[in-house]
């Protein structure tokens, strides 16, 4: 059996990751969403709310499991005896920060492999950042996140006020 690791902080989770993971599935026995809870970056939900959010996408999946964690992702892997880890590239600029990644975890185990899958068309342009700000200028993310986690980032603005939008780096949405 080939386990492998989709790790993300899914702040939040989005069509984009679902597709991802959707698609190692089909490659590998087990897939396991493993949610980063220390990133350096501002974040909008705890961990333990990614981590609801991220099993209620997968639920009644047996082929998904979804787990938190603080390690070092190679760490990770083989506490659960996992030889791959998952990528998804999104736009080619993603490409040079997840090789430089896969190069940095191949020194550190050279045993575990990564895969990077390339995103579905519909889905380059997503991000956890942009569903945020989208969501933070009152937008409508139906359309990028499953309906729970759009009632999830509406209901956390809503409860943040007028601070909410400021947690959230802005980039060009605004102009």
């Amino acid at each position: 059996m080939v386990r492998a690791v989709f790790p993300g902080t899914f702040d939040p989770i989005h069509f984009g990751h679902i597709d991802i993971a959707q698609r190692a599935a089909r490659v590998f026995d087990e897939v396991v969403i493993a949610v980063y809870d220390r990133p350096l970056k501002t974040l909008l939900f705890s961990p333990e709310e990614r981590i609801e959010l991220t099993r209620r996408a997968f639920v009644d999946k047996p082929q998904f499991r979804v787990i938190g964690y603080r390690s070092l992702t190679v760490e990770l892997c083989r506490k659960i005896d996992a030889r791959v880890i998952v990528r998804g590239l999104r736009v080619f600029s993603d490409f040079e920060h997840e090789f430089r990644m896969a190069l940095a975890n191949h020194r550190l185990a050279p045993d575990i492999e990564v895969v990077a899958l390339i995103t579905s068309e519909e889905h380059s342009f997503l991000s956890s950042s942009t569903v945020r700000e989208i969501a933070s200028l009152g937008g409508d993310v139906s359309s990028m996140v499953p309906p729970f986690v759009s009632e999830a980032v509406i209901r956390r603005f809503n409860e943040l006020g007028e601070e909410g939008p400021r947690l959230v780096p802005l980039t060009s949405l605004r102009d």
